[in-house]
């Protein structure tokens, strides 16, 4: 009798100890933002242009939100929201996990398959790998498992979006006959970038011509005319923000939000380039900011960066398809052309046709997306751009970070003032309908946080 109550003491000091260790393995935000800060380190390394870009955050914040989604009640499943995702597979009822430990796997997983330098994300990985696994080998295999079967799930849906199909799609063919129409600018004279971005499955909007904007204002050099009036401006407020040198606020506004990932410098006859992070991975560094400023846990955290980078995502595909449409020629080449033959922009003219202007409709629907969630009158500074030698700009809300962005585009001497100015009222309309028909919490959690 003795025996059987020694034997069953033991028992219950094991199991006892054992999920005091499970207990021991607590996932921070933290490590979630090593996860995303290691995509955009390896994106600029890569290279990827904003588009792709913006696919490369949206598919692993996707996988790891529908993990955490299945745990916490105050999250819904995006299966049957987003276009034609289904439901993730369920764990195993008779087997323990860490959901957030899952989910970053996930994160981790499909990230390493969107990139091309897989040994950096690997270096991450095996880390935590490491970490968890010395804490609780049996629940870090079963979270493993768990991660990598829904990655997999996840995968299986990204690789219908016809982004492989697009990769064997014609180069965009420069019509050198239209003067109208978009060339290549100096100093590289890079093709056309994602011509068929427009064909990529969208997320949440309907296609990617359902916030088709109004068109550009009619081609026309003639002194009067409205098309003229907004190439001259272009030149004038380059001219002037660059009198005022280093204490110009234009160029610094220009210089912070230039996001251009390949910028070609020529020094002899050599060319090489400086690396930069896009747009998107912009916003994503300001979601970080947020969140780290209202002290968000796991969860909250991974709720904030899937909403954004799903808003960015679907702008870029809303952008593109207009850019390719109306194939506007950029105002460097007419400036160069019929004005100043030795002006030059503040920033490089990136290399995509000009209508509208990308970084307008990525910060409109961003910023929308990020109000929804933090709420308006969000006060922030923004030390993204650091790394990069630039320094910490504050803004009183999101709203007010995406039009300093949307105007950098003209600062820069990259955009007319349309493309600016109808390119964030396309990203703001197309974020708010991503806030209509995008459910991602329950109704008595909206309620409360309102």
């Amino acid at each position: 009798m003795k025996n059987i109550f020694l034997l069953a003491t033991i028992i219950l000091f094991l199991s006892c100890n054992e999920k005091k260790k499970e207990e021991l393995i607590t996932i921070s935000p933290e490590e979630l933002h090593a996860s995303v800060d290691k995509v955009i380190e390896i994106m600029i390394h890569d290279i990827f242009s904003p588009p792709v870009a913006s696919r490369i955050f949206a598919y692993p914040n996707i996988a790891a939100y529908e993990i955490i989604a299945i745990d916490n009640p105050k999250f819904l499943s995006l299966a049957g929201q987003l276009t034609a995702l289904t439901a993730i597979p369920k764990p195993n009822e008779n087997t323990s996990i860490n959901y957030q430990m899952s989910a970053i796997i996930a994160h981790m997983e499909l990230s390493k398959r969107l990139i091309f330098s897989e040994d950096r994300m690997e270096a991450l990985r095996d880390s935590l790998y490491h970490n968890w696994n010395s804490k609780n080998p049996v629940l870090f295999n079963a979270s493993k498992t768990y991660g990598l079967k829904v990655a997999d799930h996840i995968g299986d849906w990204m690789g219908k979006d016809n982004y492989a199909q697009t990769r064997t799609m014609p180069k965009f063919t420069v019509d050198v006959e239209d003067q109208t129409r978009w060339q290549p600018t100096p100093p590289a004279y890079h093709e056309g970038i994602e011509p068929h971005w427009n064909k990529i499955r969208p997320f949440v909007i309907d296609s990617a011509s359902q916030f088709k904007p109004i068109p550009p204002p009619e081609f026309s050099l003639e002194k009067d005319s409205d098309f003229y009036k907004e190439l001259i401006e272009v030149y004038d407020i380059s001219n002037e923000i660059t009198k005022e040198g280093d204490t110009s606020d234009g160029v610094a506004i220009a210089q912070f939000w230039d996001c251009n990932p390949y910028v070609s410098v020529t020094r002899g006859h050599l060319m090489f380039a400086t690396k930069k992070i896009t747009p998107g991975a912009h916003w994503i560094g300001i979601t970080k900011i947020a969140s780290r400023k209202t002290n968000s846990d796991f969860d909250d955290t991974l709720f904030a960066y899937t909403k954004t980078s799903i808003a960015i995502a679907d702008a870029f595909i809303s952008c593109w398809d207009e850019k390719y449409r109306s194939n506007l020629i950029r105002p460097e080449t007419l400036i160069n052309q019929h004005i100043d033959e030795s002006w030059q922009p503040i920033l490089q003219t990136p290399p995509f046709p000009e209508y509208t202007s990308g970084h307008s409709v990525v910060s409109g629907a961003a910023g929308t997306a990020l109000t929804d969630i933090f709420g308006d009158n969000f006060a922030f500074d923004d030390d993204t751009e650091l790394p990069y030698g630039l320094p910490v700009r504050s803004f009183e809300s999101f709203n007010a970070a995406a039009n300093e962005a949307a105007i950098s585009r003209m600062y820069g001497g990259i955009h007319y003032r349309a493309a600016v100015e109808v390119g964030v009222k396309q990203g703001r309309d197309l974020g708010q309908f991503i806030l209509k028909n995008l459910k991602m919490k329950a109704d008595s959690e909206m309620a409360s946080t309102k």
